[in-house]
């Protein structure tokens, strides 16, 4: 089998609500689907989910955004691996750097492609080939953008009453704001529901991101996540809290997570498909992390039903991902589940939910990622 073609289409998909975090100044949904042709008919599906404000500590890493994603795939990437074994994943990802440095989500796109069509030429799952099956269910964090506390309570109530087990609260902009927050939703849910916050680097200095944490952790929080910016900052945090720091917008490849290791700047690590750039780099994340005896969720940039099947595949096929995971219910409009537990758009690009079952999300078996495009919706959110 041969890559004949790899094609870009940038979509823009409808949200539920408003999903802001500290740092985000566009919407979520407006991303780049890949299809990746062979000449054996075989088409393996990919995605970028980029946003230009998402990037690493102190501008190491770049925000990417649909417009360099088609540029870069299109001219530079695509041609380098026209008429190569799509199979040859290792020596592809080596190829992809060095047509290009950088550039993680756009490989990411190609990477989940690759195990797509590979998953489909071979009649098996993607996680066969990540390992194999280690969970059938993936359970689920709900996240809750900035916003009112009350409209935030109201939604925390009605995903509870969905079967969700686990929140995570979006902060860094008002630490007052952010401890009544988390004390107004634990009384409301209870205490057996576990309860996270992500400040997105947003506190602006240890001292102040440690007196917040402080004052949450009689209402136990789970984690905070990321809630400076810099590894040194965020060692500074993880050795005067009680609760666990996770990195995430400081953990992009496995030389971040020696460096977090080396310097116990955080105890967890938000792993993505994307952010190493693809699903094979980030196994090696994970097992820098495991090795490190740190513990791992999969998280993500809310992705369309194609992104999102590669982030179950990754959390199916790795047993440090042991963590709820921040990832959508890929739900097409008028299929599939009612409520909006993990619900963040009002419709999707795939043809078929995913099954949502008492909190988890349910693994596809299906060949490659288990997911097929509604042709007509994909067109119908075509960014043109």
């Amino acid at each position: 089998m041969k890559i004949t073609r790899i094609e870009t289409i940038p979509i823009r998909l409808p949200t539920r609500r408003v999903h802001q975090w500290a740092s985000l100044t566009t919407p979520i949904g407006v991303y780049v689907i890949v299809k990746l042709k062979t000449d054996e008919g075989l088409v393996g599906l990919g995605e970028a989910p980029v946003l230009k404000d998402w990037g690493g500590d102190h501008m190491k890493y770049y925000g990417e955004t649909p417009k360099t994603t088609v540029h870069i795939i299109n001219d530079i990437l695509a041609p380098a691996l026209e008429g190569k074994d799509p199979s040859q994943i290792a020596a592809l990802h080596t190829l992809m750097d060095q047509a290009i440095k950088g550039y993680p989500y756009c490989k990411a796109a190609i990477d989940m492609a690759l195990y797509d069509v590979v998953g489909k030429g071979l009649k098996i799952p993607a996680y066969q080939l990540l390992g194999g099956c280690y969970r059938e269910r993936v359970t689920i964090a709900h996240s809750i953008g900035l916003m009112e506390i009350d409209k935030a309570v109201e939604e925390a109530l009605q995903v509870k009453d969905e079967g969700i087990k686990a929140i995570k609260l979006k902060g860094g902009q008002e630490p007052k704001r952010d401890v009544e927050l988390v004390r107004r939703i634990r009384k409301a849910i209870g205490t057996e529901i576990q309860v996270a916050v992500d400040a997105n680097q947003g506190y602006p200095a240890p001292k102040v991101a440690v007196q917040v944490i402080k004052a949450m952790e009689e209402y136990g929080i789970r984690y905070m996540e990321q809630p400076v910016e810099g590894i040194d900052a965020m060692a500074q945090v993880a050795r005067r809290v009680a609760t666990p720091i996770m990195a995430d917008e400081s953990a992009w490849t496995p030389q971040d997570v020696l460096e977090i290791v080396r310097k116990r700047a955080a105890e967890i690590i938000s792993l993505y498909t994307t952010k190493p750039g693809g699903l094979f780099k980030a196994k090696k994340v994970a097992a820098v992390a495991e090795a490190g005896g740190l513990q791992c969720n999969v998280n993500g940039s809310v992705e369309t039903g194609v992104g999102n099947a590669a982030n179950l595949h990754l959390a199916a096929s790795t047993a440090v991902a042991s963590l709820p995971c921040v990832v959508p219910v890929s739900t097409p409009k008028g299929k599939g589940k009612k409520g909006i537990a993990g619900i963040y758009y009002q419709d999707d690009v795939i043809a078929e939910p995913f099954e949502y079952r008492d909190g988890d999300i349910v693994v596809s078996s299906k060949p490659g990622l288990g997911v097929e495009l509604d042709e007509e919706k994909l067109e119908h959110y075509r960014v043109k």
